[in-house]
């Protein structure tokens, strides 16, 4: 026979065969943890939860910084086009601002303001004869019909 079958021969010592013993359920109690994690479909789903909710996450945090990029580079084309534009605009028109000097527009505008505060009556007139123009309109029309 064997020397496991308890047979004949040297005799093992029991200090090697307790720790092979203390080994043994060591391993054992080993493979149930790993089973019985494998078996908790519970844990396992809540698990997988928080992996897609790290990788939601970090794809959020991507985008987010994209969008950021993105928005900083338009916003710099944007500015540069303004600026161009306002300066391609200035260059317009201070030949027409020097021309309304020249022919004196401005200060007839401000003259003009300055008699109708002084004498709103004719202004008022004016006013006046505008409605009555409208009314005579409206009645001649209305009598068509």
């Amino acid at each position: 026979m064997s020397d496991k079958n308890g047979g004949s021969g040297t005799k093992p010592d029991v200090d090697a065969l307790r720790a092979d013993i203390k080994q043994t359920r060591a391993e054992l109690g080993e493979t149930v943890q790993a089973l019985a994690a494998k078996a908790d479909v519970k844990a396992r789903a809540k698990e997988q939860v928080e992996i897609t909710k790290a990788k939601a996450k970090a794809q959020v945090h991507e985008a987010t910084e994209k969008v950021r990029d993105a928005a900083a580079t338009a916003a710099a084309v944007a500015s540069d086009k303004v600026r161009s534009a306002t300066a391609q605009a200035g260059d317009k028109v201070a030949p027409a601002i020097d021309k309304v000097r020249e022919t004196g527009a401005i200060d007839k505008a401000y003259e003009a303001r300055d008699q109708v505060q002084r004498n709103p009556i004719p202004l008022a007139a004016v006013l006046a004869a505008g409605v009555a123009l409208v009314g005579v309109i409206l009645i001649v029309r209305g009598r068509r019909r």
